[in-house]
């Protein structure tokens, strides 16, 4: 930990977070479970809400591919992602499902906010972010794809999306834009 100049869990769970929240809908995949939390640590996300089905810690299957993450990441589990959605609204938070869906916006023209919190909805490996959900989404945002299949598995579009939100962030404390520098 030193040596990759990482902080201890204590020291994590005091230090500034990136203004988002991952909202895992159904996700069956303890393995994918496991991955988000690695990728909410990595990217210093604020908290991951499990929603439905969404299994929760302590499992070890969860831990195969989280590593550890579960105990510095804060989460909390919701029966009801329609709930966690309006209470996420409530508290200021711009609520995004991440989806192939008519009228999603890619990825890349997605306009960030540096003064607005983001809640960002990933749904069943199968069905997607459910259609009660969808309805209920500030917007939709999908990753441009350009092979002959029609998806990323979840983990991997939870990595990417952080990831550019992340990246936006840390542009716009540096520099007050999201222009790279």
């Amino acid at each position: 930990m030193d040596q990759l100049n990482r902080p201890d869990v204590e020291s994590f769970k005091k230090q500034e977070k990136t203004p988002i929240v991952i909202v895992l809908d159904n996700v069956r995949s303890m393995h994918n479970v496991g991955s988000a939390f690695r990728t909410a640590d990595g990217f210093a996300v604020e908290k991951i809400v499990l929603c439905g089905i969404t299994a929760t810690p302590p499992h070890r299957e969860i831990e195969k591919t989280a590593l550890g993450a579960t105990q510095s990441v804060d989460w909390e589990h919701s029966p009801s992602a329609a709930q966690t959605i309006s209470n996420l609204k409530e508290n200021g938070y711009i609520v995004l499902a991440v989806e192939q869906a008519q009228g999603s916006i890619n990825l890349e023209n997605f306009e960030i906010k540096s003064d607005q919190k983001y809640a960002l909805i990933f749904g069943n490996e199968v069905h997607g972010v459910s259609e009660e959900l969808m309805a209920e989404v500030d917007a939709c945002i999908e990753i441009p794809q350009f092979g002959t299949k029609h998806s990323f598995n979840v983990s991997v579009a939870i990595g990417i999306i952080t990831w550019h939100f992340t990246y936006k962030s840390m542009l716009f404390q540096k520099n007050g834009t999201i222009e790279p520098a």
